[in-house]
């Protein structure tokens, strides 16, 4: 239950990061709206913009999990990354659409 948390917690903070940039550097989170996030999937690092309220869904978590084992907290694009296809990314944003 810790370690899930502390993954919870971390996923949070590079949230915090990516929506508040440093000065001077270039960010698109402009053209993310109040209440989602950017996330990148697959081998191309496909760019979604998804609701917040996503992190609180257990799938979801489940792969924000998977991803923090593959990636650790250093993540290649400065956004979350999570490391499965973009069609499995789809079929469970689609699924988390419908509940």
């Amino acid at each position: 239950m810790g370690v899930q948390l502390a993954g919870i917690a971390q996923a949070k903070e590079k949230l915090r990061q990516t929506i508040s940039p440093k000065k001077g550097s270039i960010s698109r989170t402009n053209d993310v709206p109040k209440g989602h996030f950017a996330v990148y999937v697959g081998e191309t690092y496909r760019r979604f913009v998804i609701p917040i309220s996503y992190l609180n869904h257990p799938l979801f978590q489940d792969l924000l999990h998977w991803s923090e084992e593959e990636f650790g907290c250093n993540h290649p694009m400065g956004g979350l990354t999570i490391p499965c296809s973009e069609d499995y990314f789809i079929n469970l944003i689609s699924l988390l659409n419908s509940s």
